[in-house]
């Protein structure tokens, strides 16, 4: 397990990520047992990066934030979400876990990136969802994301755990990026 990225270069701000190559000889083994090698994190959210071409398992952790375990695998990205009572919370999580990733990118002033991935997040995640226009700024996406996620809390007569988005906009009002 080595750390990598902005927080292994020196470079990291307040919301970055924390990155870690993960190495092992048995990835179907490790992947199978990861829920219960990472239980004692208390993570409130996780899940592996549909996106990735390299297996991801994402995490998000109270007063952490996001911590990515990345896999030196062959990955297949999957197709957009499908939108139904079961997927809501996993869309959910997603959606957090890319907003405070986003973030920290735009305040790294990566600006051509954010625009990248704010389109690719609306084909993916905002789309089935029912949003028709690619959000212009974080903040466009999340407003866009609320009024989408309530419809679809009330098609489906469920609703999705706040824990997540509460945690995520606390780390990122104290990292200076509110939404």
């Amino acid at each position: 397990m080595e750390l990598m990225g902005s927080r292994a270069r020196g470079e990291a701000s307040q919301l970055s990520d924390w990155d870690y190559k993960i190495e092992t000889r048995d990835f179907l083994a490790v992947a199978a047992g990861l829920r219960a090698l990472v239980y004692p994190l208390r993570p409130i959210a996780q899940q592996w990066d549909r996106l990735s071409e390299h297996p991801c398992y994402m995490l998000m952790l109270r007063g952490i934030g996001k911590v990515d375990l990345i896999f030196d695998e062959r990955w297949e990205p999957r197709a957009p979400w499908e939108v139904s009572a079961k997927t809501l919370q996993g869309i959910d999580d997603h959606f957090w876990d890319w907003t405070i990733w986003l973030a920290a990118k735009d305040q790294a002033g990566k600006q051509e990136m954010v625009r990248t991935e704010l389109q690719k997040m609306q084909e993916h995640l905002l789309a089935p969802l029912g949003v028709e226009d690619a959000p212009a700024s974080v903040r466009e996406a999340v407003e866009a994301y609320l009024a989408a996620r309530a419809e679809a809390e009330e098609l489906f007569t469920t609703e999705v755990s706040r824990a997540l988005e509460d945690e995520v906009r606390r780390l990122m009002a104290a990292g200076g990026y509110a939404v």
